[in-house]
């Protein structure tokens, strides 16, 4: 290179983040969903989904697995690989119940505090531009409902989902939309409290710049604070029981 020549280069397109074996995994899920699959069918070999996908057999298998892991297929050694529910039937029982017991607040918020602030962890390193662009939005959206007076629920939920979208992670992302109806709860009773959602704001802000950062760390820490604190206003003020000791379906507290 000539000294003193500033040489100019374009810039590299940045590498994908998500791994090859959840893509395939993905495509997975919208070849049952568009060929209207039900459990008992099906699905193609390994080698057949290889070749169709032009991927390894070795992550086709790895896709296996991760649907294994969430009960939707059946590897049957020697015979094939069985679909054994759909994704949004498994979603749908789980939701069910979740909204049956929505009156024990605490569950949906504990549950909160291990979905989303791991969300945000996998955020601060996934989150591509469209997911940051997602949760700015969200936040502007939210000052504006705060500036007339309203209590920010439409931008506190995108801002919620766009954390979970930009953990790319397909079971998180699925798990959070079958019970959104319950999460959506939790935040009602929060929001609509008097100067919340300024608060709110205030740490979404935080979770997003270090999500920006690319900071996971900081991320989940700042999270979990916004979650917990909010949790245990609701709890200090009475509007929330907290499940009676000594219940027998009642999940030991590993803090106490």
């Amino acid at each position: 290179m000539t000294e003193g020549l500033m040489v100019i280069m374009a810039r590299m397109r940045p590498v994908s983040r998500k791994p090859v074996y959840e893509q395939v995994s993905d495509r997975l899920r919208e070849f049952i969903d568009e060929n209207g699959l039900q459990p008992g069918d099906k699905l193609m070999t390994e080698r057949e989904l290889a070749a169709e996908l032009s991927v390894g057999r070795s992550t086709v298998r790895e896709a296996i697995t991760a649907l294994r892991a969430q009960g939707l297929v059946e590897v049957r050694h020697g015979d094939g690989i069985y679909l054994l529910q759909r994704s949004d039937d498994l979603i749908t029982t789980l939701a069910e119940e979740l909204v049956a017991t929505h009156v024990d607040h605490p569950y949906i918020w504990e549950a909160r505090q291990a979905i989303e602030v791991q969300c945000a962890r996998l955020a601060a390193v996934r989150a591509g531009g469209e997911d940051l662009a997602a949760m700015e939005s969200a936040l502007d959206r939210m000052a504006a409902e705060i500036e007339a007076g309203q209590p920010a629920l439409d931008g506190d939920r995108r801002f919620h989902l766009a954390v979970v979208q930009a953990s790319h992670n397909p079971i998180l992302i699925q798990l959070v939309a079958g019970i959104r109806e319950s999460f959506d709860k939790t935040s009602e009773t929060s929001l609509t409290r008097a100067g919340q959602p300024a608060r709110s704001l205030a740490e979404h802000r935080a979770v997003f710049e270090a999500i920006v950062a690319g900071n996971p760390v900081l991320a989940a820490d700042r999270m979990l604070d916004h979650l917990v604190g909010t949790t245990d206003d609701l709890l200090r003020i009475g509007n929330v029981k907290r499940p009676a000791k000594g219940r027998a379906d009642a999940p030991t507290d590993p803090q106490a």
